[in-house]
């Protein structure tokens, strides 16, 4: 895999992949999650990125994924959902969880597996960003991953935002669902703190 994509990567994005697949591993081995297969998908994580455009559709068209209509107006998610079809089609790879990384890793969903949420926050706080935020991800990430995906949604909606692009409605409901878990445990806690204090 490390030679196929050293191949199909500029080295600037390969070290990219490298960096989220070490930070995935990682985040594998805090979390509970199988540190190998983390890896795996944090390196193809981008395996599409550099194609042209006309070659991320073709994967996208071919492949086994519901491409939403706001996703199909916003070229820049497209390389996350040509590399699950790349990943399916060309590699092989049945493994839906780590196909799924691949495919959310831009835009997310609601309810997302523990690898999908791995890769997300990996390729968020790999050692190459140099953001503003990123060392406030990269401490949240380790203490809290609901509101690690909770902060991050946040800052990717503002990103889009911005750039007055289309918000797919997945990240909206991504979201809205890591909202309702992060208000969930806090009720959650301040009712075990009132039970603590009752006599």
């Amino acid at each position: 895999m490390t030679a196929l994509l050293k191949a199909r990567l500029s080295k600037k994005r390969f070290q990219h992949s490298v960096n989220v697949a070490r930070a995935a591993f990682a985040l594998a081995e805090r979390w509970g999650a199988d540190p190998q297969r983390a890896y795996l998908a944090g390196l193809l994580h981008d395996c599409c990125k550099e194609l042209p455009f006309e070659e991320q559709k073709l994967l996208m068209q071919q492949g086994p994924f519901l491409v939403s209509d706001t996703e199909w107006l916003c070229k820049p998610v497209w390389h996350g959902i040509a590399a699950a079809s790349y990943m399916h089609t060309e590699l092989g790879i049945e493994d839906a969880e780590l196909l799924g990384a691949a495919r959310w890793h831009t835009v997310g969903h609601a309810n997302m597996t523990r690898l999908e949420e791995i890769v997300y926050m990996a390729d968020l706080i790999s050692a190459d960003r140099t953001y503003r935020d990123v060392d406030r991800f990269r401490k949240m990430a380790q203490n809290d991953l609901d509101k690690a995906m909770l902060a991050a949604f946040e800052y990717a909606i503002d990103s889009v935002m911005k750039k007055q692009a289309p918000l797919p409605v997945s990240t909206v409901e991504a979201y809205n669902y890591y909202l309702a878990r992060v208000a969930a445990k806090t009720e959650d806690k301040s009712k075990s703190a009132e039970r603590r204090k009752s006599p």
